[in-house]
This record gives structure tokens, sequence and C-alpha cells, in this order.
């Protein structure tokens, strides 16, 4: 099981510590550092300045969301960053929810979101492969565009710049059993949000006929600290967060994720608490055990045999948000 750094996206500012974080986990034997976006910072920006001072560490968005971004201005990024990188960049795609498609981005958000997210890789991958001028008639994602206000003069094209590597690497982030199965199919990897190395029957359906190679990449908060419940306090404001506020009460892909990994009645609960308003109370009705399963918080020792549950499963490369060098170096020697 590889190693990479999470570092996600910026909160009202930049991180200071982020750049040294990225070439510690470099010369650590980290295998890959990720970026993301919300409705704040974008993903691929700090991505380049951290691919300008690193030189070995494999680039990744985890996740760039799909509606900031026409399938092939995506494209264009991740070609671009791949040659100035010199082959490192994993381009991680996202569809995101309602809330943040249509509140942020003010796009509808799709009715279909296999079919979207389907056409939106198939855009991708045609422009890193260059073969043929972008051709799709999709219900999504028609190149050229041949909607009801088009002009009739699109032409289909090929990207002006040859891309470094035809087969750069997709991802997904996928939460519904569908998308999961989806993503096996269609993409190189896929980004789970929430994974319990207790509960992988959760998803054996979906990924059952795995490709070789298919990576299963996870995000989990990695803290070395002596006190369990004070480290698991930045997981469970990250799941109130995510399960109260990341959606619609009658939408929301974070809470039926939660529900369907044995905590529905608690999900729901921690909905109803943040949509009131009561956003501490929301936070602090995060089951401990919920928290502690989908992330390594506590003494070294701890640390070490709970680790081996990851490394047992189906995991190939835990992507680990680490607050301090101390505890990436731990893991570092924890996973020789």
């Amino acid at each position: 099981m590889r190693l990479g750094l999470a570092l996600g996206y910026w909160g009202r500012g930049p991180n200071p510590a982020h750049l040294d974080l990225a070439r510690e986990a470099e010369d650590l034997g980290y295998a890959s550092v990720w970026t993301a976006e919300a409705w704040g910072s974008d993903a691929f920006t700090p991505l380049t300045w951290i691919a300008a001072h690193t030189s070995r560490i494999r680039l990744g968005t985890a996740i760039a969301q799909m509606a900031a971004r026409t399938p092939t201005a995506t494209a264009m990024h991740a070609l671009t960053l791949d040659h100035l990188s010199g082959g490192r960049m994993m381009l991680g795609l996202g569809l995101s929810g309602p809330q943040v498609v249509e509140g942020w981005y003010g796009r509808p958000f799709p009715r279909s979101p296999l079919t979207a997210t389907r056409e939106y890789v198939d855009v991708v991958r045609q422009v890193l492969r260059r073969e043929a001028p972008v051709a799709l008639d999709g219900r999504f994602h028609s190149h050229p565009y041949n909607g009801p206000d088009a002009t009739g003069l699109g032409k289909p094209l090929k990207p002006i710049t040859h891309p470094l590597r035809a087969g750069l690497p997709v991802l997904l982030g996928a939460e519904g059993p569908k998308n999961i199965a989806q993503t096996t199919r269609i993409a190189d990897g896929w980004l789970p949000l929430y994974w319990s190395p207790m509960r992988t029957d959760v998803y054996e359906a979906s990924l059952s006929g795995l490709p070789e190679g298919f990576m299963i990449a996870p995000m989990a908060r990695a803290h070395v600290c002596d006190d369990v419940a004070e480290g698991l306090l930045p997981v469970k404001a990250m799941l109130g967060f995510y399960i109260g506020g990341m959606g619609a009460a009658a939408r929301n892909f974070h809470a039926d994720l939660m529900a369907r990994m044995g905590f529905e009645e608690e999900a729901r609960h921690i909905q109803q608490l943040f949509l009131q308003g009561r956003k501490e109370e929301a936070v602090l009705a995060v089951p401990d055990a919920f928290a502690d399963e989908i992330s390594l918080v506590g003494p070294r020792e701890r640390i070490a045999e709970r680790l081996e549950l990851w490394r047992k499963g189906p995991v190939t490369d835990l992507l680990v948000t680490a607050p301090d060098p101390h505890t990436l170096r731990v893991l570092a020697e924890l996973n020789q």
C-alpha cells in the first residue's frame, strides 16, 4: 500500500505549511500529493506550485469538480501540468452535488449523473489520446455543441499541444453503488470519501471484477497524539460539515453514504442539527466510533495496529491528511 499526502483545499487563505509538508512527504518516499477544491481555492494552481518545488512525487487532484470546467478545459489543465511536471500528473474528478453545482457554479445538476460522468471522462480521454478530433453526440457534453442555441459553426478539433501521456491516470470520486461500479469500468482509480477497513463489505458488490492496476485511494485523517478523543475532533468537524452542510436535507450524498455504512440514525440526526444552525451540536453528535474507523489517530502503537487493517484490504494508496511532519514520518516508518 502506497502513501499519499492529501492537502485538501484552502480555508480562509493559503496554508503556509502545505509546501513544506509536500516536500517532507517527497523526502519520506510518499508516492503522491493531492489538492482539492470546493468554492474557494482551485485544485490546479496549488498543485502547479507544488510541482515546481518538487521533482519525484506524483501530483493529483482529489478532486477537481466537473462543473467547474468543460471536459476539454480540464484535459488542457491536466496535459499542461503533466508536461510541466515531467509526467507526474493524475487527474481526480468528481461531480459534486446539486447544492454546489447549482449554487456555486450556476449550472443545472445533471438528472443522469452516471451518463454525465461517463461523457465527461470520454471527452477527457479523447483529448489525451489525440487520435482524432474530439467528437461526441452526448446528452450533456456534445462536441461540437449542437444545442438549440448553437450557431452550427462548431468544428471538431484536436488539441494543438500533443499530450505527454495518452494514458494519464483518471480517477473518480464516487459514493453511490452504481457510480462506484461505473468507475471501475471507465476510470483508472477510485477516490473514496470515507473508507472503513472494518466495513469493506459495503463496497464489495460495486468493486467486483476490478481491472489490473486499478487504484483505490481513500483519504484518512492521521495524527500521532496521546489523546484519541481530542485527535478525533478535526475528523468529527469535517464529518459534521460534510454530512450536515454539503447538501440539502432531501439530497445529501455524504449522509447517504454514512447511512449505508451502518450509521443511518446518526447521519440523519447530524443533518437535522446542522440544518437547524446548531453546528457545534452537529459536530459533537458525530459518533466517535465512525470517526475513528475512517482515520488513524492516537499513539504510535495504536496507529501501527490500525494501519495493518488498511494494508490487508483492497486499498492501494492511503491518502493521509496529516497536520504535522512528525505524523508523516511515523506513517512512513510504519508502512515500510
